[in-house]
């Protein structure tokens, strides 16, 4: 089976570091987690997805394309008329004074959603907004639920939505234009001279990420216009409309495995699709998981760059026992062989939630143990906490325990991959002040959960297909 990553049609273009990536990646999909903001049920989960109503999740060892990102960095030919689409045209008098109107309509709403922005989503004035990092990561994160919130089947989408996302984000990510970095860089003077000057230049996170983002966001729009004329079609359960009476008679919906009954439910010709429909499935499906792989990786990447804030750190218990309770601290203490996977098994967890209680008491006691190991150090910070441990010794008890509950947490993300975002996560977008960093975060969450609805849907059409053949 072909996969994204040698595929000419989807190449990333995305080079993971080496704190983005695990050689041992399993992870296929992920669910929806709720926001604690902005109030929007899209907010600072893994993914804004709905898991597939009727296949089980699939293990997919394939990685992510490993093609290196762009060399050059897209330069912004001209600022706000450009990124709004809008160009200059000659022609008659009327249609000049039609694209100078046009174009004011544009730029005051442009001028507008700035303006929102810089005042923390607060009009008034009054200094009760959020931080700009913080809203611009809602502003994302709003518009994906506003363009794709309820888009539930594979086929093409709206040409108004698709128009408005793109004009909308072009609108927000020019603001990555402004941020920048100062790098020394040797000039030739008239008279021959060479001095040492300071150049700008994109910041490196932004400079690496974005590009790739933008291409993942093509690369999924193209996904959904594939299916403009497909062997199936959606019904709601239990419904007799015509879009579920293809062959003259009612066919029975088939049963979800689970209770979904919000999604349309896909249906298919008795006889099953053909192999031609079958296999543009699968090869989506395929390109859609490495999308989210990608995504999710560069998600990832930029949450572990987020500062820990003081407010989470506050609420650290004094140990790592009271974190996880005796049974799972006595098994981390005494295994002379430690194997997170033995001990997920031994616990026997049934739903996403005591999966995501579990997730945040581990990543609790991993930082509270690797705080203790940092005690003897003179330095107290714990902005060098990350030199501390470098510094600590292997052997100490406290490095041992924290780094059992590093890989103990990412054995749990790996089974769960549909796990939203931990207390930490999600303490970090909140306090994050950082506006480049903010963009990156929201927008990879946005299309890795955009991918995983894609995956999802796929996988409910092929199983009504299977079950389809089977009964046959």
């Amino acid at each position: 089976m072909d996969t994204l990553s040698n595929t000419d049609d989807y190449d990333l273009g995305y080079q993971p570091s080496l704190s983005s990536v695990d050689q041992n990646d399993h992870s296929t999909s992920e669910t929806p987690g709720r926001s604690t903001l902005s109030g929007s049920p899209y907010a600072y989960c893994r993914t804004n997805s709905e898991t597939s109503a009727f296949s089980e999740q699939t293990d997919d060892n394939n990685s992510f394309s490993s093609e290196p990102s762009p060399s050059r960095w897209p330069v912004a030919k001209s600022r706000s008329l450009t990124r709004l689409g809008m160009k200059p045209k000659k022609k008659t008098l009327d249609d000049k004074l039609d694209d100078h109107e046009s174009t004011d309509l544009e730029l005051e709403m442009m001028k507008e959603r700035f303006a929102k922005l810089l005042l923390g989503e607060d009009m008034s004035g009054s200094g009760k907004g959020v931080t700009t990092a913080v809203t611009i990561s809602n502003s994302i994160t709003n518009l994906y639920a506003t363009v794709f919130g309820q888009n539930l089947r594979l086929e093409p989408l709206n040409p108004e939505k698709k128009a408005l996302w793109k004009r909308e984000m072009d609108c927000l990510l020019s603001v990555c234009d402004f941020i920048v970095e100062f790098s020394p860089i040797l000039q030739d003077l008239d008279d021959g001279t060479t001095v040492e000057v300071m150049a700008s230049t994109p910041r490196s996170d932004i400079y690496i990420n974005l590009p790739a983002l933008q291409k993942l966001d093509m690369m999924l729009i193209e996904i959904l216009d594939s299916f403009e004329d497909t062997e199936f079609w959606y019904a709601k359960q239990g419904s007799m409309s015509g879009n579920s009476i293809r062959t003259g008679s009612f066919r029975k919906v088939t049963q979800r495995k689970e209770e979904k009954w919000w999604l349309p439910v896909p249906c298919v010709d008795p006889r099953g699709l053909s192999e031609k429909a079958r296999k543009h499935l699968q090869h989506k499906r395929d390109c859609a998981n490495q999308i989210h792989k990608a995504a999710m990786a560069i998600n990832s990447t930029i949450l572990a760059e987020m500062e820990i804030p003081d407010t989470y750190l506050a609420t650290l218990p004094k140990s790592g026992k009271a974190c996880l309770g005796d049974s799972i601290y006595r098994y981390i203490c005494t295994a002379d062989q430690f194997s997170p996977d033995h001990l997920l098994d031994c616990l026997n967890m049934t739903s996403e939630h005591e999966a995501l209680e579990l997730a945040d008491r581990v990543e609790a006691s991993m930082y509270t143990w690797r705080r203790k190991a940092c005690l003897s150090n003179s330095k107290s910070s714990w902005d060098l906490v990350k030199d501390l441990m470098a510094e600590t010794d292997r052997s100490d008890k406290n490095h041992v325990l924290a780094e059992r509950a590093d890989s103990l947490l990412f054995c749990l993300k790996q089974r769960y991959p549909e796990l939203s975002q931990t207390t930490l996560d999600t303490s970090k977008i909140q306090c994050n002040k950082d506006v480049g960093k903010a963009i990156l975060e929201s927008y990879s969450r946005v299309l890795e959960g955009l991918a995983f609805n894609i995956v999802a849907w796929i996988e409910d059409v092929l199983y009504v297909d299977t079950t389809m053949r089977n009964e046959q």
